[in-house]
């Protein structure tokens, strides 16, 4: 991890409210974290009515491959398999991109929420097409997935990495490169397997976690 230090130029880039009012909870600006959940939940009634005539699949489900409904990248992190799904991963966006949506903008905290959610979309694909595809590897290519999930363990990834405590002991602590890395991956594997059970996305998990804590180590969404 890079060292940082503490000088006044660099304090912004921690989590902590922008001084200039740009900060996406400020009054006045409105709530990202509010927008993207009635974004869900406009989403959630548009899947009902399109799954009643058919075409819900189409328009909201990744599957491979991903040439055939490529506007599934973006609309399938939106989108919710159930009430319960759709429950458990709003509550998830409030718990964990609260805090980043106080230290960033309205626009770069939609913005990191569709690209991180469509790269852990499209790395479960991928990724489980390619080990399918090897001999004596126990898994299933994945047919279609949905769902924020990839965004929110990415949230927690950036949060988890851009701190005040992880900055400062990165800022005394040197390290090489490759322990670094070896730490990421593991945290990034252990808090995977905390969330396993059948139908979840692991794959989407690890990528969202993983993008998570390095753009929370470059500060992408420092103002």
């Amino acid at each position: 991890m890079a060292r940082r230090s503490r000088s006044r130029s660099q304090s912004n880039t921690y989590l902590q409210p922008d001084s200039d009012g740009n900060d996406g909870t400020q009054t006045g600006s409105g709530s990202p974290i509010l927008e993207v959940l009635v974004i869900f939940v406009l989403v959630f009634v548009i899947q009902g009515i399109t799954y009643a005539v058919g075409v819900m699949g189409g328009l909201f489900v990744l599957r491979p491959p991903l040439s055939t409904d490529p506007w599934t990248i973006v609309t399938s992190v939106y989108a919710h398999d159930g009430l319960g799904h759709l429950v458990s991963n709003s509550l998830s966006l409030i718990v964990f991109g609260w805090p980043v949506a106080r230290a960033t903008t309205r626009l770069r905290f939609h913005v990191f929420v569709a690209i991180t959610g469509a790269i852990a979309g499209v790395a479960q694909i991928v990724l489980t097409g390619l080990l399918a595809a090897m001999p004596f590897v126990p898994i299933a290519p994945t047919a279609g997935v949905l769902g924020a999930s990839g965004a929110v363990f990415a949230l927690l990834g950036y949060l988890v990495a851009s701190n005040r405590l992880s900055s400062g002991l990165a800022s005394f602590v040197d390290v090489p490169q490759w322990v670094s890395i070896l730490v990421i991956v593991g945290l990034a594997t252990a808090v995977t397997l905390a969330t396993a059970s059948p139908g979840v996305a692991l794959i989407a998990h690890f990528a969202g976690f993983l993008v998570g804590v390095v753009a929370g180590r470059a500060r992408v969404l420092a103002v």
